[in-house]
């Protein structure tokens, strides 16, 4: 048979060496790009039988082999493709970027690693193999029946031969001689371990000593209506290796303005609530079946690193070695497409499975209120997504902001909230008087990073969200029960308990605040609230002194009596004042030693017994 050797061209070394050497981060790479050039190989010959009958070897099974010889160190990989002419030999391996080695040459030496915007124009994933190969030789025949076969035989550095042989199978077969460094690869257990984690969704059967490997189907290239909720189920533990099932299924595709298949997953699990730190994105990326990245950074907001699955879009433009995107722009828009239609996803679910969202919703606030702290473009949507109890709902009936428009009065402009540890607490305290008196609802929030969440979120709808125990707050006049104070005796009051005072309280005065307690403590509109302050004070930075404004009920007996009391006995009013003060400020949670309240407490019994 006739034979003949090739050299490479001085730039095609120069190339050979930087795909060998620079190019790929992790060698392992290379049976990713040989499995994937054997399965674009399949792809081809399946649209070739549309349209010729005479096709070679017709009757062969489409499918990919791999074989592993330890003893001999070799790793054998298999198609029954299209194959090659001895004219595409020579185009398609020997001659690496045949349409533009100067170019890309230039282009490399122009932009030194970074040369992402043109890499991506040359297929030479198959020169991967010599990171780990010292000679490959390459077995082929062409789909054309009265075609020769071929052996194509490099040891990546000076040329290649190619001999004509008697008879080949249809398709590729590449024997790979490794290196002894990477003998490794020639062990069926490593090359399994790699099929699975790149090429366990390609099209084609892949057999591995006779085995298929590939036994789970890419589910999210299939219909909905194909997929049953138990192949659902099998997949997400597949691929997110959770013992759980799916609290939440998402399957969509779109065509604009990105082609897109995705398939994702709310676990029925929050593994951060069982102190297990911080969880790892968990949707996959693909292209066309390959995987591209099993953590791409970037893809999908930190806050959604909860949900798991895959998504597989045509579109991506890789570079050479498909190991990163070159346009991270277009990665950006498909995480924003996905995150939308997620976010779309769950409001639905919130509103058409009230039980299953609420169950998802008691593991998995934090997620959103942290994406409401950090993701400014998704902000309402996600505010939408918040359920709190309220001064308007029974045990423990949940509520969101569109409930409590809904609910509003036509008159009402803001809505009202407070945060504190419960609902108890709160409720006991003074500040939801003035709004219960009106018919005004109050939202409840009680977990510890709720004030984060109202730093960043100040409206939802147009409607300002505002603090109902904050200062500042103008409501319209109310009847009330109890004969108040002359306005005389009002204003001696505030004066005296005023001076007496300064020190504790930036103001004395009288409002629409209170129905059945004494005072209460108003903390400035721009003032942490109790919770900030114990989260500063956790982190170990320094909190604001803050001085309330002392809002006092002068229908109220305590005070009434506290006004004849400075008169007749000075020394127990001022007591009594500061005790006043304290417990208002307890209230406010702007005390920090609350002992001192029962130590003058005593003192006050002592002085009146």
């Amino acid at each position: 048979m006739s034979s003949e050797h090739q050299s490479f061209q001085a730039e095609v070394r120069q190339l050979l060496d930087i795909v060998i050497h620079s190019l790929y981060t992790d060698r392992e790479i290379f049976t990713r790009e040989l499995v994937s050039n054997a399965s674009d190989a399949l792809e081809k010959l399946k649209l070739i039988q549309l349209t010729e009958n005479n096709v070679y070897q017709g009757e062969t099974e489409l499918q990919i082999s791999l074989t592993t010889d330890e003893e001999a160190r070799t790793l054998t990989i298999a198609d029954t493709g299209i194959g090659m002419t001895r004219e595409e030999l020579v185009q398609n391996l020997g001659t690496i970027a045949h349409s533009g080695t100067k170019a890309f040459l230039q282009n490399l030496q122009e932009k030194g690693s970074q040369a992402g915007g043109m890499i991506g124009q040359f297929g030479v994933g198959f020169y991967s193999v010599f990171m780990v190969a010292d000679r490959v030789d390459v077995y082929t025949h062409s789909w054309r029946a009265d075609a020769p076969s071929f052996k194509w035989s490099s040891d990546g550095c000076e040329g290649y031969d190619i001999e004509e042989l008697d008879q080949a199978d249809r398709g590729a077969k590449i024997v790979i001689h490794l290196k002894e460094e990477f003998a490794e690869y020639a062990k069926a257990s490593r090359i399994q371990d790699l099929l699975t984690k790149y090429s366990n969704f390609v099209a084609f059967p892949i057999l591995l000593n006779g085995e298929r490997v590939n036994k789970v189907e890419a589910l999210w290239l299939k219909s909905k209506n194909e997929v049953s909720e138990q192949e659902y189920e099998d997949f997400y533990r597949f691929t997110a290796k959770a013992w759980d099932k799916p609290r939440f299924t998402m399957h969509f595709t779109a065509d604009a303005p990105l082609d897109i298949h995705a398939l994702l997953f709310v676990p029925e699990e929050n593994q951060e609530r069982f102190g297990f730190g911080a969880m790892q994105p968990g949707v996959a990326l693909y292209c066309k079946r390959v995987l591209i990245d099993a953590q791409p950074e970037g893809l999908l907001p930190e806050w959604l690193r909860f949900v798991r699955g895959v998504i597989d879009s045509a579109d991506l433009p890789l570079n050479i070695s498909r190991e990163s995107m070159q346009d991270s722009a277009l990665v950006k828009k498909l995480g924003q497409v996905v995150t939308r239609r997620l976010l779309k996803f769950l409001e639905k679910k919130a509103s058409e499975e009230v039980e299953a969202y609420r169950a998802f919703y008691q593991g998995f606030s934090r997620f959103i209120k942290e994406g409401i702290v950090s993701s400014h473009e998704h902000r309402d949507a996600l505010a939408g997504l918040l359920r709190f109890e309220s001064s308007m709902t029974e045990g423990d009936a949940h509520s969101s902001f569109d409930d409590y428009i809904a609910r509003m009065k036509s008159e009402q402009k803001e809505i009202y909230y407070l945060a504190g540890t419960s609902r108890e607490v709160m409720e006991s305290g003074p500040y939801l008087e003035a709004f219960k008196a009106r018919g005004l609802e109050v939202a409840y929030f009680t977990e510890g990073v709720d004030e984060f969440v109202f730093e960043s979120l100040t409206e939802f709808q147009g409607r300002k969200l505002v603090r109902a125990d904050q200062a500042g707050i103008e409501l319209e006049d109310t009847a009330m029960d109890g004969e108040s104070m002359s306005e005389a005796d009002v204003s001696a009051l505030q004066s005296w308990w005023q001076d007496s005072m300064s020190a504790s309280v930036k103001e004395v005065k009288t409002g629409k605040r209170l129905v059945g307690s004494p005072v209460v403590a108003l903390v400035p509109e721009d003032a942490p609230n109790a919770q900030m302050r114990a989260m500063m004070k956790a982190m170990g930075q320094e909190s604001p002194e803050i001085k309330p404004v002392l809002e006092i009920n002068p229908r109220h007996a305590l005070v009434k009596k506290l006004a004849s009391l400075r008169e007749s006995n000075p020394e127990v009013a001022g007591l009594v004042a500061q005790q006043l003060v304290d417990q208002a400020m307890l209230a406010a949670g702007l005390v920090e030693h609350p002992q001192q309240l029962a130590t003058r407490m005593n003192e006050i019994l002592e002085k009146v017994l």
